[in-house]
């Protein structure tokens, strides 16, 4: 597929992908909001030094780090962030308040990307994980605007994918500056599909050096009082659609094993919140809602934690945890968030978007595999009744993430290189 192509049928799917918008929008409403920053039709907001474009939550968080440096340079930054998804949104308003201004992508179109860059006029452009949009790259290429592919990852399965596009990946991965990717099977992959050698170099992964956010011991304290500071707890983080349902019938196993264990549940899409509850109750267990500040009683069998920006307080409280989007084919989620804080964590066999970062916490002895929902719940009810295993296990998890820590610096050198200086506005 050639670039025109590519951007003929974007001008043919743009009606359909507005009315995706608003289907997402009947559940949840925030979808329906700030519609224009996608068309790049909005009023021109204030210039920023460097646009870092992660997709939702989990490349938000990854780029977390990365935002906290850029912002400590003397003088700081100028950093815009835009997001795809209003979670992504929300994760980035709840770390950083009015410190970093916020958009929504513009549509890969070559109007709109240009209307966008008229409007924010960046020196350098940071794209985190996996993020390959053609018209973008070309655009800036075109402008001499720097772009890093940051923290870059690329499964065998995505790989696969673009390789149906071959000619058009290629051409798009040439546009960028440098590829920082984060493992060497990663940088292969990216290379074997069209990236200069040159311009592909293995960073690591910054998500290794994440911060917790300030006070989130005392808040897990807080947590586990309010859920009762001697029951057994373990949280199911960042499940997706298909995944409750097993998680559930693990948990019914782990009860008749454990009496009064506690099952922190936590879907990883808002707009499944109700339906997740409605599964509870019919599930026959007994439901407490964080949202509705429900209180945790000694017979809750399921917490539900439905709001945005407690995860990582949930998981800090937990006991042990198992990160979702691995029981179904979604690819998973990171497992750092529980390791960082000393939890021992489990993931389902789908997990081919943190493979390197499984690998290192498995054959570690940091976390475990687990292939079903009748595996989860052995391995639940075996850390649960023992004690000094989880405190051996999250030990080991806290070790692969302090040894893997200097992908932030590598990746900072990067960025300081290609960075110039840019005047502020009226100047």
């Amino acid at each position: 597929m050639t670039r025109g192509l590519y951007t003929l049928s974007l001008h043919i799917l743009l009606p359909f992908a507005l009315l995706r918008l608003y289907w997402r929008s009947l559940k949840s409403p925030a979808y329906r909001k700030r519609i224009s920053e996608r068309l790049a039709i909005q009023p021109a907001g204030p210039a920023a030094q460097v646009w870092v474009h992660a997709v939702s939550v989990g490349e938000v968080q990854a780029a977390e780090p990365l935002i906290r440096r850029l912002l400590a340079r003397d003088p700081p930054t100028r950093v815009l962030v835009t997001t795809t998804t209003p979670t992504g949104a929300e994760r980035l308003r709840a770390r950083f308040a009015a410190r970093v201004p916020h958009r929504y992508t513009p549509f890969d179109l070559p109007a709109v990307v240009g209307r966008f860059l008229d409007q924010t006029d960046p020196s350098l452009v940071i794209v985190m994980e996996t993020e390959i949009w053609p018209n973008m790259l070309a655009t800036c290429a075109a402008r001499g605007i720097p772009v890093i592919l940051a923290n870059a990852r690329l499964s065998e399965r995505s790989a696969r994918g673009y390789r149906r596009v071959a000619r058009l990946t290629g051409e798009a991965l040439r546009c960028f500056d440098i590829i920082a990717a984060q493992s060497e099977a990663d940088a292969q992959r990216f290379i074997a599909l069209g990236a200069e050698p040159r311009r592909v170099a293995v960073t690591g992964s910054i998500k290794f050096d994440l911060c917790s956010p300030a006070g989130l011991l005392d808040q897990a304290e807080a947590m586990r009082r309010f859920w009762g500071a001697g029951r057994p707890v373990w949280v199911a983080a960042s499940t997706h659609d298909g995944e409750d349902e097993p998680v559930l019938m693990a948990h019914k196993h782990v009860r008749a094993a454990v009496p009064g264990a506690l099952l922190v549940l936590v879907p990883r899409h808002p707009e499944r919140f109700d339906r997740v509850a409605d599964l509870v109750v019919k599930q026959g267990l007994t439901l407490a809602r964080r949202s509705r500040r429900e209180p945790c009683e000694p017979s809750t069998a399921v917490f539900l934690g439905d709001t945005m920006g407690e995860l990582p307080v949930f998981i800090a409280a937990a006991d042990a945890a198992f990160i979702g989007g691995s029981l179904v084919p979604a690819g998973g989620h990171n497992l750092l968030e529980a390791a960082s804080v000393g939890v021992p964590v489990a993931v389902g066999p789908h997990h081919f978007n943190f493979a390197a970062i499984t690998d290192s916490l498995c054959s570690a002895g940091g976390a475990a595999r687990v292939a079903d929902a009748t595996e989860l719940a052995d391995l639940m009810v075996a850390w649960l009744t023992d004690a000094t295993e989880r405190a051996r296990i999250g030990e080991k998890g806290r070790q692969v993430v302090e040894q893997n820590r200097g992908a932030l610096e590598r990746l900072m050198r990067c960025v300081e290189a290609r960075l110039t200086p840019k005047p502020a506005a009226g100047n």
